[in-house]
């Protein structure tokens, strides 16, 4: 049995020797059977060449997001936006008419008419009950919102409620079997975490592009009141607004808002409005009608060098390292911050623990806290670190809701 064993052994190893020889010398004498290898021979047009074996069903190739975008795909939207143009006011001056032709009735479908404006958008789905979340500017002034599903079908849209402070808007929609996306945690998003962005640019049709998490926490850009952006280089162009950006598991991350642009594309700076800062605005106005906003009742402003020596503060710290916090220059009688003990002159450093570098940061820290709840603001004043507890009232609604 030992010697059969042995001649066994010696016999396999001679035919691997030499299959391997053929193949590595002559694989044309082994046809199409070098397929198990990993490729196979083909004739395409009279020419022999090595064609990749057919991939197994199912399988996802290492490093796609294949998984991530199918499952996200289904709940974001595109939106169709019809409004009613503005008339002009001097549309009736003869003048006007003289030197730009007649614009006014007639000009556009039909007598008495006036012409309709388009725009594109998109939107997310995150309620089976048929909640979409999308950009209070995607939306803003709409006389009619179409939304088109991923799977082709279409409806119109009905405005629940917007919240132009924070540019997002909340609609609903009526349809069976509605697919719905699943929120992520966005406060555990790090820089360099990958990420995705789906909509529908240029109106060409759903859209992935991928990228990573560039920055946090990005503010001061005027695109808002409250600011705290994600900051990303997916691809987001026009018409993008209000899609999704998710992660690797096709968790909603944030809702795609703006772009910085010099020419209309991406040039790969992005700006994402965190899921966190959409679920607070959601549920405001889907229970109440409206969001609600904690306030302290204060006049901040950046601690510039001037506002400093102005106040009489050392524009550094214990450390040598430039003071970075919001200078309060006012505080209204009455108000939440005043029954606390905070006075003019007094530098808001930290608030709950977290920095304050600027007046962004104030008020976007401020606005989370729940009205009625009582939070530890970090003070420094007249050089002295304090530790104040403040509770929170209702943040005044504007007259007005300009953009």
């Amino acid at each position: 049995m030992k010697r059969f064993w042995l001649f066994f052994s010696q016999t396999v190893t001679v035919l691997l020797a030499a299959l391997f020889i053929v193949t590595t010398l002559k694989p044309a004498w082994l046809g199409n059977s070098a397929g198990w290898l990993g490729s196979s021979k083909a004739q395409v047009a009279g020419i022999s060449v090595t064609e990749a074996p057919a991939p197994i069903a199912g399988a996802v190739p290492v490093g796609s997001f294949r998984t991530a975008a199918q499952t996200a795909s289904a709940a974001v939207v595109s939106l169709n936006i019809s409004k009613n143009a503005v008339k002009n006011s001097r549309m009736d001056d003869p003048w006007f008419k003289f030197f730009f032709g007649d614009r006014g009735e007639g000009s556009q479908g039909g007598q008495g008419s006036e012409p309709q404006q388009a725009g594109l958008g998109s939107g997310v789905i995150v309620s089976t009950d048929g909640i979409i979340l999308t950009n209070n500017h995607v939306v803003e002034g709409a006389d009619e919102i179409e939304v088109i599903l991923n799977d082709s079908r279409r409806t119109i849209a009905k405005v629940i409620g917007t919240d132009p402070d924070s540019d997002l808007a909340i609609l609903k929609i009526t349809l069976d079997k509605l697919p719905a996306i699943v929120l992520g945690n966005s406060d555990a998003l790090q820089v360099g975490d990958q990420v995705l962005a789906i909509g529908n640019p240029f109106g060409v049709g759903q859209t992935v592009t991928s990228g990573i998490v560039s920055a946090l926490g990005r503010n001061q850009l005027g695109i808002n009141t409250f600011e705290n952006f994600i900051q990303t280089d997916a691809a987001i162009n026009p018409g993008n607004s209000g899609g999704a950006l998710v992660d690797v598991n096709g968790n909603l991350q944030g809702i795609n808002t703006a772009i910085y642009s010099r020419s209309g594309g991406s040039l790969g700076i992005g700006f994402a409005i965190p899921v966190s800062t959409a679920k607070q605005v959601m549920e405001g106005i889907v229970k109440d009608g409206v969001v609600t906003r904690g306030w302290i009742g204060v006049e901040p402003q950046d601690l510039s060098p001037e506002l400093a020596v102005t106040f009489g503060i050392k524009n550094s710290s214990k450390s040598g390292e430039a003071l970075q916090g919001v200078i309060i220059t006012g505080v209204l009688q009455g108000a939440p911050a005043a029954k606390a003990g905070i006075v003019p002159g007094d530098i808001i450093v930290s608030i709950a623990g977290k920095p304050v570098r600027n007046v962004s940061e104030l008020l976007t820290q401020v606005s989370s806290i729940k009205p009625g709840n009582s939070e530890k603001f970090g003070i420094i004043r007249k050089e002295m670190p304090l530790e104040l507890t403040v509770s929170a009232g209702t943040r005044p609604r504007p007259k007005g809701q300009p953009r």
